[in-house]
């Protein structure tokens, strides 16, 4: 029995019980098999119980399980083999093998959403540990077995392409493989100079990418998609053209998309035109410069306005889509401004079909705003951008009409809230502000971007710059045409605004759109969701609801991955929680350990001063925490960046990097820099303890008291460091500030107790008189005790004579 017992208990027999239940085709008991399934994924999660269910012949055992095409078994096998996947180069190479990627492909393409979905998260995997090998706690033998994975992965990201157009896979499955190839194609970084993968995706399926992009929805014979394919093959396109790195390889991708189109539109019927024109759309949406380019193509922007006529549904769809994503540049805005608003209002206002009309008033909506933010550049009559607006707005609280079509209404606000007056009136409106919020929730992420726009443009958090008044009138003599602001763009506007906005949740729904990973959420859209954060941040007062609300947590990501101006406005959003709120309160956790990064990045020379100011302010709080964080700091390598900038001109940066400097202090590898004969950090902090400014008097001091009190050898060095030394200290022995004596009075206790020479040169001084009058100070208590210190460490040398009427 204890034999039985033993064997029972042990992996490999559990392992095989497992299996045999899962593979049982007797067995009825669903209970028990979802119970065998769920045992097998947690044992894969760990390292021994994956190496156990590798050895015991696991792969084979898991493949059967995928061949039942029971979509419970299926998820278990997929999730398993997640686990033994993870972090394990090999093993990965060893299943690859066994599986052979076209049998993974072909499960990522079933009907089943979450067997799709688990397919992908196992090649997903699969890459990562393919191209990252193993990780270093399980190195050894196993590590020798694979050299090099590049063929395989090729294998992988063909099998995924030749998906794409797959008739017979589903359309998540297609969703999956292009969001798959966002992820696992272009590089992680400009820095790695190898964008070979992208090369030969261009060449091997672009084609294949466009097919998806160019698949007109209902049209027949046409491939099975959902909202976001388009979006996502856009995306996709667009990060293949980031990719490229020289003339010739983007010359070679366009004459790609070039070739495609014409395929479909030269000598095709109507439904070839078509899908030149929905191909053309994407491009728009992603690598709009290939878009443009193929626009310009013979007969394509005639087709595009000939078709926006037409009396069928989804032809007019396809062409006033197209036309909208056309006026993108101002170029061609004004030829369709010219040559389309007549038939765009002939739509708007005859058509039947909301879906149709809604389209053409996003047309419209982009045409009149043509102008930007300028007040006097009016593309409509008065009040028309205002009517726009209302019904957008009365589409977007329209539960009725269908997510997707709803989305158009937030294009059009994104358009239209370059004007004030639809701003002021937008915010007013909370329902409209609330569907808004709902829509970022929904299956079409697409809507993202205009939702992040029409927030930027409320927020008024875009770049602005205040013209030079020298150029204003040389442009007035000129008669050249001048920018004006409009009167509800000033400050008290934007403040009312963004009140109305924190009000309305746009924290919580901003929030969930950066937790959801997303092919949506690309990285322009992150800028400006990052911008409208900063503007949220802006008064110190609404800065505790944001972090309340996820806002802190949100700005994370976004000041670790995107632009570089999207993760330097992040960074200064955390600057400003930082310096205004509890850090520990505001980044709960190990969290706050992950903000350093982003606040040193602010420290950079090539941000603006107030970004440095305000970084080197969150780090000084940060500093005073713990030894923990300093370390961090450390690590970051700030230490010579804030040490640059205590030599800074602008006087508040310099305070800033002085007081950072003085909590950087508390750390040892600090303290040794200051030991350092060579180095001229001791002068600097004597002499700026003699400054004007109270504030950088009290950090430099504040320094000196710390440091002299652990190192003896400071003492005996700030005599040698400037001439100048005598009559700081007394300066800060007779100031005016309670603060500024008990650092200068600490300073000078601590270099009498280090040695008998410092000691006289304090005492042959005016030094003496002074101590001897703060050491008789009953109303500042802890000055007098150091003054008193000081005295009695003068007569331990014999140097004074104690005072036998003193008690």
């Amino acid at each position: 029995m204890h034999e039985k017992m033993k064997t029972m208990s042990c992996t490999d027999s559990k392992v095989e019980q497992m299996f045999q239940i899962l593979l049982d085709p007797q067995e009825k008991d669903t209970d028990k098999k979802q119970k065998a399934a769920q045992n097998l994924i947690v044992l894969a999660r760990e390292e021994a119980g994956a190496e156990k269910i590798f050895q015991s012949d696991g792969v084979r055992l898991l493949t059967q399980l995928l061949d039942t095409a029971k979509a419970d078994l299926m998820l278990a096998a997929l999730r398993t083999l997640v686990g033994l996947c993870s972090g394990h180069r090999s093993r990965s190479m060893a299943i690859l093998t066994e599986l052979g990627s076209s049998r993974l492909s072909a499960v990522l393409g079933v009907e089943h959403e979450q067997v799709s979905l688990a397919a992908c998260n196992l090649l997903h995997v699969m890459f990562d540990s393919l191209k990252e090998g193993m990780q270093k706690d399980f190195r050894g033998k196993e590590d020798a077995v694979v050299l090099d994975s590049s063929k395989e992965q090729k294998v992988l990201i063909k099998d995924l392409l030749e998906l794409l157009p797959l008739e017979g896979a589903s359309a998540h499955g297609r969703d999956n493989a292009l969001n798959l190839l966002i992820k696992v194609v272009p590089r992680k970084s400009p820095k790695d100079i190898n964008n070979s993968m992208s090369l030969w995706v261009i060449d091997q399926g672009l084609k294949k990418i466009l097919e998806v992009g160019s698949t007109v929805c209902g049209a027949p014979g046409s491939l099975s998609v959902t909202e976001n394919s388009r979006m996502s093959a856009s995306v996709l396109l667009s990060k293949l053209y980031e990719d490229l790195k020289c003339d010739a390889e983007r010359e070679n991708f366009h004459r790609l998309c070039e070739d495609y189109v014409r395929s479909w539109f030269e000598g095709q019927e109507l439904a070839g035109k078509l899908r030149a024109i929905q191909t053309v759309s994407c491009l728009l949406q992603g690598p709009s410069e290939a878009g443009n380019r193929v626009l310009e193509l013979e007969g394509i922007m005639d087709s595009i306005l000939s078709l926006c006529a037409s009396v069928r549904e989804a032809h007019q769809l396809v062409a006033v889509e197209a036309l909208i994503h056309a006026a993108d540049k101002a170029k061609r805005a004004s030829f369709i401004t010219a040559n389309g608003v007549s038939l765009l209002k002939e739509i708007y206002k005859h058509s039947e079909r909301d879906s149709i009309r809604i389209r053409a008033l996003v047309g419209l909506c982009k045409l009149g705003s043509a102008g930007g933010t300028d007040f006097s550049m009016k593309q409509f009559a008065e009040g028309s951008t205002l009517k726009l607006a209302k019904q957008c707005r009365k589409w977007l609280c329209n539960e009725a009409i269908d997510a997707g079509t709803r989305r158009w209404a937030v294009e059009g606000l994104a358009y239209l809230t370059f004007d004030a007056d639809v701003k002021e009136e937008f915010v007013e409106d909370k329902a409209a502000m609330q569907a808004m919020f709902q829509l970022t929730k929904s299956e079409d992420r697409s809507v993202l971007f205009a939702v992040a726009s029409t927030l930027v443009n409320c927020t008024n958090s875009y770049d602005h710059e205040e013209p030079d008044p020298q150029m204003l009138e040389l442009a007035k003599y000129a008669k050249q045409h001048i920018p004006e602001q409009h009167p509800k763009d000033k400050p008290d506007f934007v403040k009312r605004r963004v009140q109305k906005l924190l009000t309305a949740g746009v924290v919580s729904a901003l929030s969930c759109v950066v937790k959801s990973e997303n092919p949506a959420l690309t990285n322009a859209c992150r800028e400006l969701i990052s911008r409208v954060f900063l503007a949220l941040v802006a008064e110190a007062e609404d800065r505790g609801g944001v972090v309340a609300q996820g806002g802190g947590k949100a700005l994370i990501p976004l000041s670790l991955e995107g632009t570089e101006v999207g993760q330097t406005k992040a960074a200064q959003a955390l600057a400003k929680i930082t310096i205004t709120s509890n850090p520990e309160m505001a980044f709960p956790g190990e969290r706050i350990y992950e903000v350093v990064r982003p606040l040193v990045s602010l420290l950079h020379l090539q941000r603006s001063g107030l970004e440095n100011f305000e970084g080197l302010m969150a780090l000084t709080n940060l500093a005073g925490i713990s030894e923990q964080l300093r370390q961090k700091i450390l690590k970051e390598r700030a230490v010579p960046m804030i040490e640059g900038y205590m030599f800074e001109e602008h006087e508040l940066i310099r305070l800033a990097a002085t007081e950072c400097m003085c909590n950087m202090a508390m750390s040892k590898e600090v303290q040794e820099l200051f030991l350092a004969e060579s180095s001229d950090r001791l002068k600097l902090m004597v002499l700026y303890s003699g400054e004007e400014d109270e504030k950088l008097r009290r950090a430099a001091s504040g320094t000196l008291a710390m440091l002299t009190s652990l190192h003896p050898p400071i003492c005996k060095r700030i005599p040698q460091v400037t001439v100048h030394w005598l009559e700081i200290l007394q300066a800060l022995l007779l100031s005016p500030s309670v603060e500024l004596q008990h650092r200068g009075a600490v300073v000078v206790m601590n270099m009498m107790a280090a040695a008998r020479e410092v000691a006289e040169q304090l005492i042959a001084s005016e030094m003496l008189e002074i101590l001897s009058v703060l050491a008789k100070e009953q109303d500042k208590p802890r000055v007098a005790r150091a003054a008193q210190e000081s005295l009695a460490r003068a007569v331990e040398y014999g140097l004074i004579q104690p005072n036998p009427r003193q008690e």
